[in-house]
């Protein structure tokens, strides 16, 4: 076997072909409900990332010069150039050939050099993965519920009297593909009211100041990721009181993927929430005709929000659990 570097910048359409395969062949394997990737904008979905991140990545051949799996990884910058976030995809059909392995150590020796005291993936519940990282020594640091809408069960009339019930003194608006100029401070104010932790703190998710904000909006265009944003404004005083936030990704349309929700202290109790995200999904169904389904994850004692989801027909569906591990100690076990 051989793992080699690969360039998503330069590389040709072939590998992307064998990269798409790997995928979806894994997913055919070990979540059949889930929808396909296509090859749509791919490469950007792999190299563009914000001004102060990078990514790298590796393909693992097996002997006959076939791909057997790849890998990626993130590796953050600012508050969190101390971490990085991973992904693996190995062929169902070279499973238990080293292959996930080599490509790890390949990502870890790199996290090592680049200095990276830590590096975290996420995995679902279900799959052979959970096993494989355990062994390893990986620690799991966050335990997630997703939950699945499909669009052909929402109850659009019921929705759309959800999304109506705003009264004074709030406004809803939506904003496909970006935010007004003007607009960019008062939401990443709100945005700071979530206070996310952890590596995806990095990403557009934790971009709690104007300028972050911009650059992660044009970092997900130029991945080929459509965003759409719902805010609710306070209009005696023009703050934004609550925002959610929904992509969908050139590579998977027909899925949603919920970003944050967040409302601000002061304005909690009022059914910002639930307005909030049954507007979003009114929006999406002229938006987004293809969209099958959305899919949004909330951690374990987050049932406010969870009873928002359920009143909008979202019906839990598997966990995820984020992986950690210090790559001192990781180098260690691939020995």
């Amino acid at each position: 076997m051989q793992v080699r570097d690969f360039d998503p910048a330069t590389a040709d359409g072939d590998a992307f072909t064998d990269w798409l395969a790997v995928l979806n062949e894994m997913t055919e394997a070990d979540m059949p409900g889930e929808p396909r990737w296509c090859e749509d904008r791919l490469g950007d979905y792999l190299s563009v990332t914000m001004p102060d991140e990078s990514r790298v990545a590796w393909t693992a051949y097996d002997d006959a010069g076939a791909i057997a799996g790849h890998a990626n990884l993130l590796l953050f910058g600012g508050d969190f150039a101390h971490t990085g976030v991973f992904e693996i995809f190995v062929r169902p059909s070279a499973r238990g050939l080293g292959v996930g392995r080599a490509l790890l150590t390949e990502l870890a020796k790199h996290a090592a050099a680049d200095g990276r005291e830590t590096i975290s993936t996420e995995v679902i519940a279900t799959t052979p993965a959970v096993g494989f990282y355990e062994r390893l020594g990986f620690s799991r640091a966050v335990v997630e519920w997703r939950s699945l809408l499909p669009m052909s069960s929402v109850d659009w009339t019921r929705t759309s009297q959800q999304a109506r019930q705003v009264s004074a003194p709030y406004r809803l608006e939506y904003h496909r593909g970006g935010l007004p100029d003007g607009l960019h401070e008062r939401y990443a104010a709100t945005k700071a009211n979530l206070r996310t932790a952890g590596p995806q703190a990095s990403e557009w998710r934790g971009s709690s100041d104007a300028v972050r904000l911009r650059d992660s909006l044009a970092t997900l265009r130029g991945r080929g990721m459509r965003t759409h944003l719902v805010v609710a404004v306070h209009e005696k005083t023009e703050q934004v009181a609550g925002l959610t936030e929904l992509v969908v990704a050139a590579q998977r349309p027909t899925r949603g993927d919920q970003y944050d929700t967040v409302v601000a202290p002061a304005h909690r109790s009022y059914g910002l929430a639930l307005a909030m995200k049954a507007r979003m999904l009114t929006e999406l169904r002229s938006a987004e005709p293809q969209l099958r389904d959305v899919q949004t994850w909330t951690a374990l004692e987050n049932s406010p929000l969870e009873h928002v989801n359920s009143q909008l027909g979202f019906s839990p569906d598997v966990h995820w659990f984020e992986y950690e591990a210090a790559v001192p100690d990781l180098l260690e076990s691939l020995r």
